[in-house]
């Protein structure tokens, strides 16, 4: 299947990173390489590009996407380990990070990585398919407790409990192997006056992918160590398509502008805040009207921008 992406907010995270023409820039969800193309399109022959991705087929269509550049190092890996990353390849300072979080149209459309409600396909929602954990792991082993806590925390569904009551029972007497079997368990945990609100697996499955691909737990500390391999001056860019991704991102920017958390009636600070840079944009651009109907992946999207003192 091709590995054809259409980046979000392309416009406004390009116009956010304030791209120099021999910079180092950072794309960390390289994908299909739609962000990273329009960057090396601004960059010199003395720019560098590099490339990260955990999904080996993403790599393959990047570098076929980006042939024609030859200044660009592709990193399998995981941006979360930006810094042992950087650190492999020599370079510590870099003008610009972007991070598209969040799984690619690619892996949803390809039903054959199991991301997909639709279809019967393996259960497996890897990103990086190297790794162990699958989502017919999480599924079969995870306690009754673990799996209520995923569904209603990553997916936001409030019949979570009875989800994971019933893939429990189910799986007393057959292992859960397809995403067919785990779709007829949810749709029977769902009372029909709540399935008008889209596809009833939906959340779960979004839920479970952000289990298998640990999403959300490592974005703060991820972020606070873009913004510590930038140059003064430089902007990490970072897109993010949850409420929980976003919130981590805030939170992270805010700790990094260092705001002063002392009482108000203390006449100087003694909390010791120290400020990294700027936030650039205090409120998240989301995509226009125009893109929301041109593409509905970018409905859910927000950008935010931080800049290094």
């Amino acid at each position: 299947m091709e590995f054809n992406h259409k980046p979000v907010l392309l416009e406004e995270t390009i116009k956010g990173l304030n791209i120099k023409g021999n910079g180092i820039y950072v794309d960390g969800t390289l994908g299909g390489a739609g962000h990273s193309k329009q960057i090396l399109k601004q960059l010199s022959p003395k720019g560098l590009l590099i490339g990260i991705d955990r999904d080996e087929e993403a790599l393959k269509a990047a570098k076929q996407n980006l042939k024609e550049y030859k200044n660009v190092k592709y990193i399998h890996g995981n941006h979360d380990e930006i810094d042992e990353i950087l650190e492999q390849i020599g370079i510590d300072k870099v003008d610009g990070i972007l991070l598209d979080l969040g799984v690619s149209s690619y892996q949803l459309d390809e039903k054959t990585r199991g991301f997909s409600y639709l279809g019967n396909n393996e259960l497996d929602m890897r990103m990086d398919r190297t790794q162990d954990l699958t989502a017919k792991k999480v599924i079969n082993t995870y306690s009754e407790e673990e799996l209520a806590k995923i569904i209603y925390e990553y997916g936001e569904e409030r019949f979570s409990r009875q989800i994971a009551r019933n893939i429990c029972n189910y799986r007393k007497e057959q292992e859960i192997e397809t995403t067919e079997q785990l779709v007829k368990i949810i749709e029977k945990s769902i009372p029909s006056f709540a399935k008008k609100d889209g596809h009833p697996a939906k959340r779960t499955f979004q839920a479970i992918r952000i289990e298998v691909n640990n999403e959300i737990k490592p974005i703060e500390n991820t972020v606070k160590n873009c913004i510590k391999h930038l140059k003064s001056g430089g902007r990490v860019c970072i897109i993010t398509f949850h409420s929980l991704e976003d919130r981590a991102v805030k939170n992270a920017y805010i700790e990094c502008e260092g705001r002063c958390t002392c009482p108000k009636d203390l006449p100087y600070c003694v909390c010791g805040a120290k400020s990294e840079g700027k936030i650039i944009n205090k409120k998240p651009i989301i995509a226009t009207e125009e893109e929301q109907k041109e593409n509905s992946r970018s409905k859910s999207a927000k950008l935010r921008i931080f800049e290094k003192k």
